[in-house]
């Protein structure tokens, strides 16, 4: 296994890796590395529920993970929510320092897992310290409120529906969005921030990921940048604006936008980004 470059995880400490999308699986494999790296004496859980392929998904990652030097590896392949509220399904997890979802619909993640026994064992391994990691629907379910859809390739107008739906709340206070950059997703996570300025919204770049320490503060890894979107000074938006008003662009005044890349990274609980000479104090 590829030694670990990140900082190193403190005992006790759980984690969450959540990666925007299309992470390298040929190279060096930097963010599967740090997903590997954590499994330790324990087993790495892949959860293929998001997905409409679960054999084909399952048998990709797991041979990638085992390439990456990981020995115990299972698979949650739950199709029926009535699997997920089973005490044998959710036996898979006992043993398990690590939980990989995989990509697909979120809303798959959400209405199969949500308050079930598999969901309540994920609950315990991070409070136990270990580590849940996904990628791209993977990672957008992670939030409390999770984007689902919305416009990525223009700016939005007022009237386009930016949809929401409840995550599993991993992250509370935080939309991500996933394959950020790639898909001109810029408007849409403004556009999220804008209907409730109490959240933070993160936008992840493909092959990049953010690592959150015990929901305190994130460091970034991987090629591409991570974006995170400050509403909480929001002065004005035409949001809430009258009826003949709603075919006009979004517009929104004092959003802080920071741009991270590899090395950097963010205190959740300042708001405030973090250099790398920090993000060392930190860990």
């Amino acid at each position: 296994m590829a030694e670990k470059k990140g900082a190193k995880k403190k005992k006790g400490e759980s984690t969450l890796i959540v990666i925007g999308g299309h992470e390298d699986k040929e190279g060096e494999k930097r963010i599967l590395n740090e997903v590997a790296s954590r499994v330790g004496s324990g087993k790495l859980v892949v959860a293929t529920v998001a997905t409409e392929s679960p054999d084909d998904v399952w048998e990709e990652y797991e041979k990638l993970f085992r390439e990456l030097g990981v020995k115990r590896i299972e698979h949650l392949d739950v199709r029926e929510r009535e699997e997920a509220l089973s005490e044998g399904c959710a036996d898979i997890l006992d043993g398990a320092s690590v939980v990989f979802f995989t990509g697909g619909d979120q809303l798959k993640i959400t209405s199969q897992l949500g308050d079930s026994k598999v969901y309540q064992k994920i609950e315990d391994l991070l409070e136990k310290g270990g580590t849940i990691a996904g990628t791209s629907a993977g990672a957008s379910v992670m939030s409390a409120t999770m984007l689902i859809s919305g416009p990525g390739d223009q700016s939005p107008n007022v009237s386009e529906a930016i949809r929401m739906a409840p995550g599993l709340g991993l992250l509370p206070d935080i939309i991500v969005d996933q394959h950020f950059a790639e898909r001109g997703r810029l408007g849409r996570l403004i556009a999220a921030i804008a209907q409730n300025p109490r959240y933070l919204g993160v936008g992840i770049d493909e092959d990049t990921a953010i690592v959150v320490h015990d929901g305190k503060s994130f460091e970034v890894v991987g090629s591409g940048a991570v974006y995170v979107l400050d509403g909480s000074k929001i002065c004005y938006s035409n949001l809430a604006e009258e009826k003949d008003a709603r075919d006009k662009l979004l517009t929104v005044f004092d959003v802080k936008v920071h741009l991270l890349a590899e090395g950097y990274g963010f205190d959740l609980q300042e708001r405030r980004p973090m250099e790398a000479q920090q993000l060392a104090k930190a860990s």
